[in-house]
């Protein structure tokens, strides 16, 4: 292939924005943001279901208490309701006086443990509810820190894709000016080795870093000007400038 020595040159400038380009989408793609983003937004998921369980227990309590609590109450209103009759006189026989006043001492006991139970069960409730205010305090927290990751992130995106595009309409200016086959070439090329043009300076292949060998400097150096030479080594694109050394 033949390309005017110009037009060969403006490959550097091409593989330098494309090389521009390619940094700016690794950065884009290894932000440190998203791997925190990701860290915390696990976290968050985490708590919120801990919360939920914290939350479940909680309200489990809460409907344990009541029914203690019923039960309190329906075991004090048959002991007021015995304690009336016995105080009012109305059971006379020695018999009876003697079961209704055990049986007022029974649903004493009762209510003593009933109520020892419902205290149990306020304290396990207490514990549940600050358990849940805890949980939900680091879920709102992470989140906040989730949302505050995302917000640096964005702004990381934005600040990537102004300089992207500022690249991108660099680079529209300097393909305008390359022929179309020789263009073909280097966007082949591009997508083989990332880096498709290399400057040939001091005999030396700026692509691959490859100092190269008496024999191919010959051939480049009888090659005619417009002839478009490739590196031996990696096959990009050498281009020729007074700094090759030829």
């Amino acid at each position: 292939m033949k390309a005017a020595p110009a037009d060969q040159k403006r490959l550097l400038d091409l593989a330098e924005i494309d090389s521009v380009i390619d940094r700016l989408a690794h950065r884009r793609r290894t932000l440190p943001e998203l791997a925190e983003i990701d860290e915390l937004a696990a976290r968050v998921a985490k708590l919120a279901t801990q919360v939920i369980a914290a939350e479940t227990e909680a309200s489990d309590l809460a409907r344990e208490q009541a029914k203690a609590e019923g039960d309190v109450d329906s075991v004090r209103t048959r002991a007021e309701r015995d304690q009336k009759r016995l105080d009012s006189g109305q059971v006379s026989s020695p018999k009876d006086l003697a079961s209704l006043q055990s049986e007022i001492a029974s649903l004493h006991r009762r209510q003593s443990d009933l109520e020892e139970v419902v205290l149990e069960i306020m304290e396990r409730r207490e514990a549940a509810d600050a358990q849940v205010t805890k949980l939900a305090a680091e879920r709102d927290e992470l989140a906040g820190s989730r949302a505050a990751a995302e917000d640096r992130r964005d702004a990381a995106f934005a600040e990537i894709d102004k300089e992207r595009a500022e690249a991108q309409e660099r680079r529209a200016a300097v393909v305008g000016g390359v022929p179309g086959d020789l263009l073909s070439l280097y966007e082949k090329l591009r997508e083989q080795f990332g880096v498709a043009a290399a400057m040939l300076q001091g005999g030396r292949c700026l692509g691959c870093r490859t100092s190269l060998s008496i024999a191919d400097l010959n051939r480049i150096k009888a090659a005619a000007h417009d002839e478009v030479v490739r590196c031996e080594e990696c096959r990009r694109i050498l281009v020729r400038t007074p700094e090759s050394g030829l």
